[in-house]
């Protein structure tokens, strides 16, 4: 068993509601935390998913279930 935080796993499922689709950090700010985004709340998004991809990830330094697409965001996994 993962243990995950509440925005741990909102984050997670929502990502997972949208397979292969790439999120803005905007988006998910939005739809996981619930308001609008700015610069620093986007460092947010960052820190979760880093925190995220230590519980979930083989080897979070090189993940592939959740992905960067570098200058757009996030998507789950790596198709």
């Amino acid at each position: 068993a993962i243990e995950l935080t509440p925005t741990e796993l909102r984050l997670l499922v929502f990502l997972a509601q949208h397979p292969g689709q790439v999120l803005s950090r905007d988006q998910l700010l939005e739809h996981v935390w619930g308001y609008a985004a700015d610069a620093i709340d986007e460092k947010t998004v960052n820190v979760h998913v880093r925190r995220l991809r230590t519980k979930i990830e083989r080897d979070p330094d090189a993940p592939v279930i959740v992905v960067t697409v570098p200058g757009l965001g996030y998507r789950l996994g790596g198709g």
